[in-house]
């Protein structure tokens, strides 16, 4: 969990993130058949919608075991996709745009996977004592790793939404994302 204005910062720029990516995937899905290519960006949009809502949720609650671990399945399912469509993509943009992708959801399974680790707690313990249990060396020195990631991803997502023609309120959402997934590290550890 985390402490507060900090779960509010974040659960706005999440809700922001998921609702301008439903809007362009229910947008997506509303065009007639014949217009419709199956080119990964509808992939993206829902990967990035279930992120959003599992950042918001991270925000506010602490995870169980099994909650983690079938987040780590299903964002490691979807990372699998994504990289399919990274192996096939034809253009340099195309292969660095979802190159991105996959990194965020490197760091969402790490994230994900790491918490444990990352905020560790008291353990009340042995004679009444409180312990303090810090986070392994190892642990800070990765999570610093995909923090100056993340902050990468959102760097080239807002050079994109800067010089793209067209749809830069759906490219600014992969900045934003990249921002508050930066943020989520930091105050994890």
């Amino acid at each position: 969990m985390i402490v507060a204005p900090w779960n509010l910062i974040l659960t706005t720029a999440f809700v922001y993130t998921g609702a301008v990516l439903a809007v362009n995937l229910i947008a997506r899905l509303r065009r007639p058949r014949a217009e419709r290519r199956f080119d990964g960006e509808a992939l993206v949009d829902v990967n990035h919608m279930l992120m959003s809502a599992a950042m918001i949720w991270m925000s506010w609650s602490m995870e169980s075991a099994l909650t983690l671990g079938l987040q780590v399945a299903l964002f490691a399912a979807l990372t699998a996709g994504l990289l399919l469509f990274l192996l096939g993509a034809r253009t340099t943009r195309r292969r660095r745009d979802f190159g991105w992708h996959v990194v965020l959801n490197g760091a969402m399974i790490w994230m994900l996977a790491a918490m444990p680790l990352l905020m560790a707690d008291m353990d009340m313990s042995g004679e009444g004592r409180a312990a303090m249990m810090g986070t392994p060396m190892w642990a800070g020195v990765v999570n610093i790793g995909f923090v100056v990631l993340c902050v990468a991803v959102a760097l080239w997502w807002a050079y994109r939404a800067v010089t793209a023609q067209g749809h830069r309120l759906h490219v600014s959402v992969h900045a934003v994302k990249g921002i508050g997934m930066a943020a989520m590290l930091v105050l994890m550890n």
